[in-house]
């Protein structure tokens, strides 16, 4: 598939691999050329890995002193300090317009929303007379907060992550982003952290900022669980750290993805426009049309040439779409299963009858219905979480809610009925796996 922001995106017929191709007839395929098509770039000989190890280790072994050097070397910031306090945020957050202010006030207002509801006291349940039992929830103390810098501002992911961490009471948000050619960071990073109640931000990007709220240092606390997308550097780090220190991490969210389904019915302008939309983020995004009608493919195509040079970031978007590709499939059915092994971090309904696949989705992230449902609205302001899972972690992972900040303690109590009733079964289950002083914890209460 040949492809750059100066000449025409053509796909065309190429074997099935990993991370890119053409366009395919789903018929044509077999399990492996599936395997290949869905597979994301995996770092093969292990360079990220590599460097992402290097920046682990210094940080820990040097704290600040590595923060500094790192910010010069990937940054080309000289730092004479490593954060800003809420007298800078609220300084640099004077620049914001009042409607642009509005705008992150009413996204702040619908994902607040969202996330509120999810906040649930379940009920005590008896289990049989005199044993009952339940969960109660507390907040994580300590979270780390990664907000990316690179080619684009999101003050949207720090709504999407302060905002349920606010709601379910984290002790402290410990929030890293790479600083600014100023040292600072951007104004409307500044404005979402005082409407967070957020007081301070620390400036560190990359792998070095996942160590140090993984190590902690003089200045960046250690955190007891990290949330926030990244490159491949980050997601690396992260992935690295949750196996290797006590601290916990959301899942492992690479760089961006979207699968549109489209029927016979969709708007191609549209499903042009999503496709699109998702490639700005970087040049190893993934957008992937899956379609029961070559006459969307081609008029996508035709879409995709009219709308991708007037980008701002066309080079950019035109690098991801030469990562990405079409598969053509005789039904919905097809293209179901396809999306299913792909398991997309978000999943674009653009059919008709979208009822009717909803419950055949097992693997995605977040999902957008109908043709009037842009991926963008979630990643913005619809009230969902942005924060999900990329490279078929979809699979196993959901996506960022309050659940991603609480620990859930189960309890149990047990009155002298319940004793009665219960220590039987107990002292009978203790005895045949030899575990005598179990058997006797509630043989003496039984007396």
């Amino acid at each position: 598939m040949e492809n750059n922001s100066s000449s025409k995106i053509k796909f065309s017929k190429a074997p099935p691999s990993g991370g890119g191709g053409g366009i395919y007839n789903y018929s044509d395929l077999s399990s492996s050329d599936i395997s290949k098509l869905v597979q994301r770039n995996v770092d093969p000989a292990n360079h990220v890995r590599d460097i992402v190890e290097e920046v682990l280790a210094n940080v820990k072994l040097h704290g600040d002193t590595a923060l500094y050097d790192y910010a010069l070397k990937f940054e080309k910031v000289v730092l004479d300090k490593l954060f800003l306090t809420k007298t800078e945020l609220t300084e640099l957050s004077a620049s914001v317009s009042a409607e642009q202010k509005a705008a992150l006030d009413t996204a702040y207002k619908n994902i607040y929303t969202f996330h509120q509801s999810q906040l649930k006291t379940e009920d005590k349940v008896e289990t049989m007379p005199g044993v009952t039992c339940w969960r109660e929830i507390r907040p994580i103390e300590k979270v780390g907060l990664y907000i990316p810098g690179g080619t684009a501002v999101l003050p949207s992911t720090m709504l999407m992550l302060g905002i349920p961490a606010q709601i379910v009471g984290c002790r402290e948000i410990v929030v890293c982003t790479p600083p600014q050619k100023d040292g600072k960071v951007n104004p409307f990073i500044a404005y979402v952290a005082l409407l967070l109640s957020i007081n301070k931000i620390y400036l560190a990007g990359g792998a070095q900022a996942i160590a140090a709220m993984a190590y902690g240092t003089d200045t960046i606390p250690k955190t007891d669980k990290i949330f926030g997308p990244g490159n491949q550097y980050v997601t690396k780090a992260k992935t690295i750290i949750q196996s290797t220190t006590t601290t916990a991490i959301d899942m492992p969210a690479g760089p961006s993805e979207v699968l549109v389904i489209a029927d016979e019915n969709a708007n191609p302008v549209f499903v042009a426009a999503d496709l699109l939309a998702q490639s700005e983020h970087g040049v190893d995004s993934q957008a992937i049309l899956v379609t029961n009608s070559a006459t969307i493919a081609q008029q996508t195509i035709e879409e995709l040439n009219k709308q991708l040079p007037v980008l701002p970031r066309a080079e950019i978007a035109a690098k991801a779409i030469e990562n990405s590709y079409i598969v053509i499939t005789n039904t919905l059915d097809e293209a179901m299963d396809f999306s299913n092994q792909y398991a997309p971090e978000h999943l674009i309904l653009a059919t008709a009858n979208w009822q009717l696949l909803t419950p055949k989705i097992i693997n995605a992230g977040s999902v957008f219905l109908g043709n009037l449902t842009p991926e963008s609205v979630g990643d913005y302001a619809s009230g969902t979480n942005h924060t999900l899972p990329t490279s078929s972690f979809a699979k196993a992972y959901s996506g960022v809610s309050v659940d991603s900040f609480v620990k859930k303690i189960t309890f149990q109590h047990i009155t002298p009925d319940g004793i009665k009733n219960i220590g039987p079964t107990v002292e009978i289950l203790a005895e045949l796996e030899g575990l005598q002083a179990h058997k006797n914890a509630v043989s003496v209460r039984m007396k």
